[in-house]
């Protein structure tokens, strides 16, 4: 076969890329190969939320445009796009004063925020803990069907022509070797493989500075209507401690688990699931806090429904109704691979033909619009954008791009 780009991984990042390539811009032949159904590896585990709330301008800039190009598609398909808005609470003072100096900070980058005091939190609320003095509510943020919007641009790519090949690629030279025997020459290549995205990137001779993370997420049944079905994305921004009894703590010791009768971390959350009548929410707090290398199925964690649920109850009183008895819950997730300023890799690499739309961490349903729009700008060969240097490769080749990512945050907020 012959093709003008392949794209290697049929998750939304590949999709989403073969859509803006064929149907937003015209290119030729577009084939997509992977061994698995597209969607179905780590795109169809996604809390399916965005916002354009980032600590640097480049990724606010990035996921605006991104948000900008959903709004489009929303307008012509039903994805579920809603703009419910993140809040993040807390009980401490202090907290609340760094909050309110990071909206002014990210304010100044392009992204709004509402400060919101204990009042407010109370009368918009009533849920949250009385213990909360505070918050602030991202405007631009809220979820959506990760899975309609997939496969709406599949849709969309495939009648405009694009091609699904089920097979591994098994080598990347001129064009890619694929595990039936069979070659695709192409003069364009783009690894957009998740996890899989340094191993393929290595066929090439590239080396991506990427590491994977595993996290998972809880949806649980909230038969006692606790959640109501309007709240925001909602995040507890104060580290605690999970009110174990004495035999639980020992317990927990003698499995191993003594970790979780420590200070645990901030960000336990959560969102509803589903239309107006459903009864489901999801919920996450990543605490384990692990580099891993991607496995499947996936590592089990059997307590993680109870953790979550426990430091969830700290934030909103009413779900420790569920303290002794779980609610019917489903547990999943998927890797978040990312590099170590949590700025993904879009763009040409050093090797002439290969393309990267790579760590896309856990925010690659919400940036996929974004980074396949940039991708495709680099390949046609159209003006870029004026954030589009902050995502490449060769920006590790800087000396005082090193330094400077050696000193600040990690970038996940």
């Amino acid at each position: 076969m012959t093709a003008d780009v392949v794209i290697v991984g049929a998750g939304i990042a590949g999709v989403s890329a073969a859509y803006h390539l064929k149907v937003r811009h015209g290119i030729g032949e577009v084939v997509i190969v992977d061994p698995r159904p597209p969607l179905t590896l780590t795109s169809d585990k996604s809390t399916e939320c965005y916002r354009n709330w980032w600590p640097n301008k480049p990724m606010v800039d990035l996921m605006n445009r991104s948000i900008d190009l959903l709004d489009e598609i929303a307008a012509e398909t039903d994805f579920g796009l809603n703009r419910r808005g993140y809040l993040f609470a807390t009980a401490e003072s202090g907290t609340l004063s760094d909050l309110v100096e990071q909206t002014n900070m990210i304010g100044r980058l392009g992204a709004e925020a509402d400060i919101l005091d204990d009042l407010a939190l109370a009368r918009e609320y009533p849920f949250l803990t009385p213990d909360a003095v505070g918050g602030i509510r991202l405007r631009r943020a809220g979820w959506f069907s990760a899975q309609g919007l997939g496969q709406w641009m599949l849709d969309r790519a495939r009648d405009a022509g694009t091609r699904l090949v089920r097979a591994e690629v098994t080598a990347i030279g001129d064009g890619v070797a694929l595990s039936d025997g069979s070659t695709i020459a192409t003069p364009a290549v783009v690894i957009a493989a998740g996890p899989m995205s340094g191993g393929l990137a290595a066929m090439a001779g590239i080396e991506l500075p990427l590491f994977s993370e595993l996290h998972l997420k809880v949806v649980f049944k909230d038969h006692l209507g606790v959640v109501p079905r309007g709240a925001p994305m909602t995040i507890w921004s104060d580290p605690q401690l999970i009110g174990w009894t004495e035999s639980e703590r020992a317990e927990l010791t003698s499995m191993g688990r003594g970790e979780l009768t420590g200070e645990m971390p901030i960000f336990c959350h959560f969102r509803p699931e589903g239309g107006p009548d459903s009864p489901y929410v999801v919920a996450l707090w990543e605490y384990h806090d692990q580099v891993v290398e991607p496995v499947w199925p996936l590592p089990e964690d059997p307590l993680y429904p109870e953790v979550v649920m426990r430091g969830l109850a700290t934030m909103v009183p009413g779900l420790g109704a569920y303290r002794d008895r779980m609610p019917e819950s489903f547990v999943d997730g998927g890797y978040y691979t990312k590099t170590v300023e949590n700025r993904p890799l879009i763009g040409p690499t050093m090797v002439p033909g290969v393309y990267l739309v790579a760590g896309l961490s856990g925010f690659g349903v919400m940036v996929s619009a974004g980074a396949a729009d940039l991708l495709a700008h680099h390949i046609v060969g159209d003006q870029l954008p004026g954030y589009a240097e902050a995502f490449l490769l060769e920006r590790y080749d800087s000396p005082g791009y090193l330094a400077e990512i050696e000193s600040a945050a990690t970038g996940q907020l």
